[in-house]
């Protein structure tokens, strides 16, 4: 896992870095993806998560479901179009899942893509995806510290 400016960013999923939103790739062809650990951070103490329902369509750059926190409420926004196939329900109970283990337990839905071939393409991961974050966390200023 990569560590910058005190953010933990694992090299091996995929990211919309502007979004805040990583993105791990399942074998049956579904995406799952959350908020990033610097995303956590800046949203501070998650009280309330709501990800969109099982069979809800999403829409690249739309809402797959909203976080709120003691200083931000707004949405985790879709990476690709398609189908929610899975809901993290324990987000209901335990919101701050999102906070301990954003890239765990903390998951916020999966999603069967319309066209994965395409809209995965404007994703990065791997070193072009840590220059990409990390150009982004000095650009706006975050450090995870």
């Amino acid at each position: 896992m990569a560590v910058l400016n005190n953010c933990n960013i694992p090299e091996d999923l995929l990211y919309w870095v502007r979004e805040h939103v990583w993105v791990r790739p399942e074998e049956d062809g579904t995406i799952t993806i959350g908020m990033t650990d610097a995303a956590q951070h800046l949203a501070g103490i998650v009280v309330n998560a709501n990800p969109k329902k099982v069979g809800r369509k999403v829409k690249k750059g739309r809402s797959a479901g909203t976080v709120e926190s003691g200083k931000w409420v707004g949405p985790i926004k879709a990476p690709v179009n398609g189908l929610v196939v899975a809901a993290n329900e324990a987000l209901k109970s335990d919101p701050t899942l999102l906070n301990r283990d954003p890239y765990g337990e903390g998951w916020f839905v999966r999603i069967q893509p319309d066209d994965w071939e395409t809209e995965g393409a404007d994703l990065v991961t791997g070193e072009q995806a840590m220059a990409d974050y990390q150009a982004f966390l000095d650009e706006k200023g975050i450090n995870c510290a």
